[in-house]
């Protein structure tokens, strides 16, 4: 199952793992991706921090965490075809797995309906 962060990362769990990426959303805001700054395996992450970067035809912006952990794997595949995230946002173009600190945090973020209603209310701001 999916979980949403406000700031328009997903995460699903695979085992013990949280994949994370983008959402169709932010894909589609951001339009073309021509780079992905992918964290390091390694490297701790606190939800609602700096995950990495990405840049898109349109602008450079910042991908945050929906949660805390410590990155287990990032998608090597994005450093050469950064596009995956506009293809498939939610299968191949995932962009990190870590291993999740505090696993309650996912139970915290919004599900799909929630997140509609989330991005429903965006439109009209």
């Amino acid at each position: 199952m999916y979980k949403y962060h406000r700031e328009h990362t997903w995460v699903k769990m695979d085992g013990d793992a949280a994949v994370i990426g983008l959402t169709f959303y932010a894909q589609a805001h951001l339009g073309e991706i021509v780079y992905v700054e992918l964290p390091v395996p390694g490297d701790e992450v606190l939800a609602d921090g700096v995950l990495g970067g990405i840049e898109s035809a349109k602008t450079t912006s910042e991908m945050i965490a929906p949660v805390s952990g410590r990155i287990i794997e990032s998608n090597s595949e994005l450093e050469t075809k950064p596009d995956l995230i506009n293809e498939s946002p939610l299968e191949d173009g995932w962009v990190t797995r870590v291993r999740p600190l505090k696993p309650s945090q996912i139970d915290d973020l919004m599900d799909q309906e929630a997140y509609g209603a989330y991005l429903e209310g965006l439109a009209e701001e």
